[in-house]
């Protein structure tokens, strides 16, 4: 069986992630959508796909699709993907999954009775040094989890120009909403479900007024820090910013602190070339614990910028995974239901900054 996959969204991200790792995956790209017709000529040239179209309910019409990956604005992934769904397509949607809860729901509710296959591609989970974390945590390396610090600095929005991440019309969230739905993965992916959630948000710039469609819009936070009250009674914090200097070859590094009663975890990426897990268990000191060839699987280790091209390029995880999925019909994950449970987090985030307080998770309907 051969996939026919259309691509919503002209982007570098759609040109760097999706379409390399399409190649040789047992998909064909047959059709491409975007709104710069400069743009989208280049890419379907370079990419050799037949399919143009600059309106997305002609090409989920007329280009004889099975699965569409949509890699567009924050508010067009809800019209967008109940759109394709409707015409009972497989649906791998960009993250954050929608613009609230109430939207992200009716996506997961929608596509779960539909019967197909549906990603939200939360990408750090397949890097190597969180993946090793994870088995190690699975592993039971730190017993009881007490409490966890995730930290990702980023410095793409020190600058101060206008990005339509920081407009509220098309983001909803900022970094909280962009980075930040990464990281609260990530938190949720070691240690549970998360009961509530305190936010603050920051805003340390001042970007352009109006937009440069002549549109006033509100600004979107460049920063949050978050705390986390977890189910099992563990804590956390997960702090995100777009403003932090950092000279890596990416602009950005990541920071990975777990404890708990039978030891302690971190794991670092600094976007060079370090890719690091030290531990120790209660008696031994803090020491490297090499990341296994089976987490590294056939991945260039020299930088980390080689080791994520080939993590989503050549093996079989996120995009390579959802193709498996509608190929082989076995379940994919993070799925819709993954993607709205983050959704409602961001909302919990988003009131709490609103109100200034904690907000439990299951009151954000």
């Amino acid at each position: 069986m051969t996939v026919k996959v259309g691509v919503i969204g002209t982007s570098w991200w759609a040109d760097a992630m999706y379409l390399p790792a399409l190649v040789n995956s047992g998909a064909e790209v047959v059709a491409l959508c975007g709104r710069n017709t400069d743009r989208l000529t280049q890419m379907a040239d370079q990419w050799k796909i037949p399919g143009r179209y600059t309106d997305y309910t002609a090409m989920l019409d007329t280009a004889k699709l099975d699965a569409v990956i949509i890699s567009a604005t924050n508010d067009l992934h809800h019209p967008m993907t109940l759109a394709a769904l409707e015409r009972n397509l497989h649906v791998l949607c960009e993250k954050p999954l929608a613009l609230n809860y109430a939207q992200a729901k009716e996506m997961a509710a929608v596509a779960n009775a539909k019967g197909v296959k549906h990603l939200v591609p939360f990408t750090y989970r397949y890097m190597p040094v969180f993946h090793y974390l994870k088995e190690l945590v699975d592993g039971d390396y730190l017993g009881t989890p007490y409490h966890l610090n995730l930290r990702y600095y980023a410095s793409f929005g020190r600058e101060g120009n206008y990005m339509w991440r920081f407009d509220s019309r098309y983001a909803g969230l900022g970094a909280v909403g962009d980075i930040g739905s990464h990281f609260l993965y990530l938190a949720q992916w070691y240690y549970g479900r998360i009961k509530s959630v305190c936010a603050q948000f920051g805003w340390f710039t001042q970007r352009p007024q109006p937009a440069p469609d002549g549109q006033p819009y509100t600004q979107t936070e460049d920063s949050g820090s978050i705390l986390l009250e977890f189910a099992n009674g563990a804590t956390g914090v997960v702090t995100v910013t777009t403003m932090a200097y950092e000279p890596s070859h990416f602009g950005q590094s990541h920071h990975i602190e777990l404890h708990g009663s039978g030891g302690t975890l971190y794991g670092v990426m600094d976007w060079d070339s370090l890719q690091q897990v030290r531990g120790a268990r209660v008696g031994e000191k803090i020491h490297e614990l090499p990341i296994p060839d089976h987490i590294w699987g056939g991945v260039r280790r020299d930088t980390l910028h080689n080791t994520y091209r080939d993590v989503y390029r050549t093996q079989d995880t996120m995009t390579r995974h959802w193709i498996n999925g509608i190929v082989n019909n076995h379940f994919v994950r993070p799925d819709f239901d993954d993607g709205a449970y983050i959704q409602r987090l961001l909302d919990a985030c988003a009131r709490s900054q609103q109100e200034r307080r904690w907000i439990n998770v299951e009151d954000i309907t």
